[in-house]
This record gives C-alpha cells, sequence and structure tokens, in this order.
C-alpha cells in the first residue's frame, strides 16, 4: 500500500468505546484464559486500527500544518485520545489483575504485565480533560514552530530552512542566522512562555491527581522506564560532567583553534571545519536512492526494508512552506508500514536524519513481520532502546558515506563522531532542565530561563552566549522534545553512549559488532534496555568507567 493511496476516514470513537467496554467486560467475566486470550486477541485488531488512524493524521497535519482538513482530524485526535486510553487502562487493569495471569504471561510473557503495571500508574479518569488539554498546547507548540516565515537573504525560510545558513563558512552569516532565528522566538516569547507554564501546570496537576509529589516519578512512568530511575540518571549525568566534558572540551578546543577561533560563540558551535563542514554531493530524491544502494549492500534484510519504504512512498523528506520542524518515525500497523519524516535542507543533517530515522524504521519493519512477537505492545521497546536502534545505525552507516561525501567522507565521519559524543552535554541539560522545572514548578518563566542559562555554564562552559534569546536562557524553547515529550531526551545519551560502543566494537570486527546489533533489533520490546544492552555483551551505560571507556575509545581516534 503506498501511503499516498492510504484511504482516511474518521473513526467512530463512540463504537470503539463501547467495544472496549464489552471486552473488559469479556475479561472480568471470563471463565477461562483462553476466553481473555481471545479477548485480548480483538483489542490488537482495534488498537491496530485507531492507532494507524491516529498515526495518519498526525503525519499529514505535520507535512502541511496548514491543511485545514488534517488541522481539524488532528484536533478531534487531541480530544478523543484520551477517551479512548481511559478504556485501554480499564482493559489492561482487567487482565492485569487476572486470576489467570500464569497462563497469559505464558503465552503474552511476563513483560508485557510489568509494563502494564507500570502503565496502570500514569492514569486517572481525573486526568482526561488535563490530557486532552496537554495534547492540544503540544499542537498548539508544533504550529507556532511551523508558522516561522524567516527573511534571510533574499528567501523566506522555516526554522528548518534557516539551519544551513547557521553552518554558513561565514561567520557574518552563521551570526546574523542565527540573530533572525532568535528573533522569531524573541518576537513570540510571550506565547512560548504561556504555552511551557501551562504544560508545567497540566503535568503537575496530573501527578497530583495520582498522588505524586512532582510530575517527575509520572514523567518516568509514562516513559515506561524498568530497571533505573532518577537517581541513577541524575548518577549517569555526573559521570558525563567528569568523564565526557573534558573530552568534548578538548574536541571543542581542537575546534576552535582549527578555524582560527579565540572562542567559540553560540554560532560557533556547528561549524566545524574553516573550509565549511562536509556537505553532501547529492539531495532529494538522489539521496534517498543512494540510501537505498547502501541498505542493498548491507544485506538482504536491509535492502528489502528499503526497497518496501521507498516504493510505498513512506518518506517526506523536503523541507517546506507549512512544514512541521524536525523530523520522526512513526508506523501505520494496519499497513505494516514504518513512515519516515524529515526536513532535508542540503546540510549533513539529512545524511543523519536518513541514516537515524532508518534504524528506527528498520526495528519496526522487522518487528511488524515477526510472527513470534506475541503482541503489538512488544513489538517496540522502550524509547532509549528505540534510540539504539537509529544511533547505532547511524555509525554502522560510517562505511557508506563516500556514496554520499564522495572524497569528503572521512571529514564527515570525523564530525559525526565529535558531534555525537559532544552531544551527551546538552542532552544532559535537557534531561537536568526538566527535572528542575518539575521539582520547582512554582519557578515560573523568568526562572526557568535562569535554570536554562546556568546548566548552560554547568554543561557547555566551552561556548560563550549573548544576545537576545541565547544570552537569556530562551534556547529549551527551540528544543521540542521539552514541550511535546517530557524526560525523552536523556534516552538519546543512553542510546548514544550504547551506540558509542556499537561503533567501537566495530573499529576491530564489523561483521560482531553487526550480528550482535541485528540480535538486539530483532527482540524488539521482548527485553527491558538493560536486558538488551547485557545480552549484546555492552556495558550499561549507569555502569562505574563505561563512559570513561567511551570517552578513550574517542579520544584516540580523534586526538
Amino acid at each position: 500500500m503506498k501511503f499516498t493511496e492510504i484511504p482516511y476516514s474518521r473513526p467512530d470513537v463512540p463504537a470503539l468505546l463501547a467495544a472496549y467496554d464489552a471486552l473488559t467486560e469479556r475479561v472480568k467475566n471470563a471463565s477461562s484464559a483462553a476466553e481473555q486470550l481471545a479477548a485480548f486477541e480483538e483489542h490488537e485488531a482495534l488498537s491496530e486500527s485507531f492507532s494507524t488512524d491516529v498515526s495518519y493524521v498526525y503525519i499529514r497535519n505535520t507535512i502541511d500544518t496548514t491543511d485545514p482538513f488534517y488541522e481539524a482530524e488532528q484536533d478531534f485526535m487531541d480530544e478523543n485520545c484520551p477517551l479512548y486510553e481511559e478504556k485501554l487502562d480499564a482493559f489492561y487493569r482487567a487482565l492485569y489483575h487476572s486470576p489467570f495471569r500464569p497462563e497469559l504471561e505464558k503465552q503474552l510473557g511476563s513483560l508485557l504485565f510489568e509494563n502494564i503495571g507500570i502503565s496502570l500508574k500514569t492514569f486517572s479518569p481525573k486526568n482526561i480533560a488535563l490530557s486532552q488539554e496537554e495534547s492540544a498546547l503540544v499542537t498548539e507548540y508544533a504550529k507556532l514552530l511551523a508558522s516561522a516565515q524567516i527573511p534571510f537573504q533574499g528567501e523566506t525560510l522555516n526554522l528548518s530552512q534557516l539551519r544551513k545558513y547557521e553552518e554558513s563558512l561565514d561567520r557574518a552569516v552563521r551570526k546574523e542566522a542565527y540573530q533572525k532565528e532568535a528573533a522569531f522566538f524573541k518576537e513570540h516569547e510571550a506565547s512560548f512562555d504561556r504555552i511551557f507554564d501551562r504544560l508545567v501546570a497540566v503535568r503537575t496537576q496530573m501527578a497530583q491527581n495520582l498522588g505524586y509529589k512532582n510530575f517527575v516519578e509520572l514523567g518516568y512512568y509514562r516513559m515506561g522506564r524498568n530497571g533505573y530511575d532518577a537517581n541513577m540518571v541524575a548518577t549517569y549525568r555526573q559521570a558525563v560532567l567528569n568523564e565526557i566534558l573534558p573530552t568534548v572540551q578538548k574536541l571543542k578546543a581542537k575546534q576552535a583553534a582549527r578555524n582560527g577561533l579565540d572562542a567559540l560563540m553560540w554560532y560557533d558551535d556547528t561549524c566545524y571545519y574553516p573550509q565549511g563542514n562536509p556537505k553532501p554531493d547529492v539531495a532529494g530524491d538522489a539521496l534517498l536512492e543512494q540510501g537505498r544502494r547502501m541498505y542493498r549492500d548491507m544485506g538482504e534484510r536491509t535492502g528489502e526494508f528499503i526497497d518496501c519504504m521507498i516504493d510505498n512512498q513512506c518518506f517526506d523528506a523536503m523541507a517546506k512552506k507549512g512544514k512541521s520542524g524536525g523530523g520522526y518515525c512513526t508506523t501505520l500497523p494496519k499497513y505494516k508500514l514504518p513512515f519516515i519524516f524529515a526536513n532535508f535542507n542540503g546540510t549533513s543533517g539529512d545524511v543523519d536524519v536518513l541514516t537515524h530515522e532508518a534504524g528506527h524504521a528498520f526495528q519496526a519493519y522487522v518487528a511488524m513481520r515477526d510472527p513470534t512477537i506475541p503482541a503489538q505492545e512488544l513489538e517496540q521497546a522502550t524509547l532509549e532502546a528505540c534510540e539504539v536502534h537509529s544511533m547505532s545505525m547511524e555509525f554502522f552507516c560510517y562505511p557508506y558515506l563516500e556514496l554520499y561525501y564522495g572524497a569528503d567522507a572521512p571529514r564527515a565521519r570525523e564530525m559525526h563522531l565529535t558531534d555525537a559524543v559532544s552531544f551527551l552535554p546538552y542532552g544532559c541539560i535537557v534531561d537536568h532542565f526538566q527535572h528542575v522545572v518539575y521539582e520547582h514548578p512554582e519557578l515560573g518563566p523568568e526562572g526557568r530561563k535562569r535554570a536554562w542559562a546556568e546548566l548552560e555554564k554547568t554543561y557547555r562552559p566551552y561556548l560563550t552566549f549573548e544576545g537576545p534569546m541565547f544570552g537569556e536562557g530562551m534556547w529549551f524553547m527551540r528544543q521540542s522534545h521539552i514541550y511535546k515529550n517530557p524526560f525523552y531526551y536523556i534516552d538519546y545519551c543512553l542510546a548514544q553512549t550504547t551506540a558509542l560502543q556499537f561503533w567501537a566494537l566495530a573499529q576491530t570486527d564489523r561483521a560482531d559488532a553487526w550480528n550482535r546489533y541485528l540480535a538486539l533489533v530483532q527482540k524488539a520490546g521482548r527485553r527491558t534496555f538493560l536486558q538488551l544492552v547485557e545480552e549484546a555483551g555492552l556495558k550499561s551505560p549507569f555502569a562505574p568507567g563505561c563512559l570513561q571507556g567511551v570517552a578513550a575509545e574517542v579520544e584516540r581516534t580523534l586526538l
């Protein structure tokens, strides 16, 4: 099924909710595990259909945020998804407390029930209206970002299109591009403040309605965290400061010296070379076709995957007016199709997002076709494990970068590796900031900006910030995860730590590293994150010395 041929009509939500009420009653009144398993199969079919509709509307709305039809459909989903979640919670609760649970676990796996137990800690009927408001606020934030129309060098650009100028070889152009971005956020500062202030209030109230002190604990449960907690994450962030930041500072000092700079300003951070950053020689559809060549060469399964993606039009790659920013991978379960959304803008980020999101999509492609996975709920692991799929894929694509960069591929590899390890302190800023915000919801907009500015000094002391927005602690407004997906961002750090271990292993035995990666991908959501890492023969990111080993390997390669 080609994406452009997928039919859509608004789902009959009242009928869906009634169907779930009936399923829940059947589970409660069942006289055998077999009856409950039959009800579970019907749930899977209902869930597959509804989640496909939700995903399809989201894709269409983000491709063109100005399309009134899909804008209305997204509003409909924002309003009705919490009602569906209420019914799903009741169904899961009945299964979780089933007297036949031992038999159910034999068929569906014990981890499914552990995950259900975590999900049950996230829902209360008191929170339905708040959840609807949260979804509406997130949609408003995305539309506000997508509304940017920035005049620059004779063009009118959105934020994604402006990014290539923020990497310009000309320092004055870089600075001006960032200043133009800053002017957009400064112009809409009150709206960004209002949206986030309300999101913090809504999420805090949701947590209190569930009996939690603040949103932090609820936020971790909403992420499905299994096997580690906020204290372990705090220890990890400190290890990044102690063991990774010194390496990053050396790399940034080398970057500044290479570019003839006494100090790195905020607008210098992403300019790595005096002759300019490596850029792909191909763009748009041609870049995707090079991706086809790469994945076909990697192996039969990756070749099947990329052919399915391209032939079924499961990419929307080019940046354009009215399109939402960023990149993501989602799935259309009814059609067993992953879908990749991106904003190609002619920079190395095009290759990064292709390889990153393709890592997600490949895992989804494999899982949706695996008959041994007993439930859709186990087709996807928790999100830090999902980011291992994507971030590791970026590294496994290193031998193929000549397809995109030609003779400039060595510099592209060096830049990517530098960027990968330099990301860890930044990712910790985002996570640490969210802990501060939700542990102290009384801070208000100005207090949050001061908190962000202080964390920048702690985690990125090698950068100098000044001027509107970037000197005033407003940088977090451009980081959409903070608004859309609270407490997600540390997942990237934990995954990057794991992916860097795959990279290090591949330096000496690429085949072994690739086989371990494939085994991890094929386990899907049937293991916790820490189990997946252990079974791949890698160190837990929380293990003492893990980050130190990563830093040492990076220094051996780059310094």
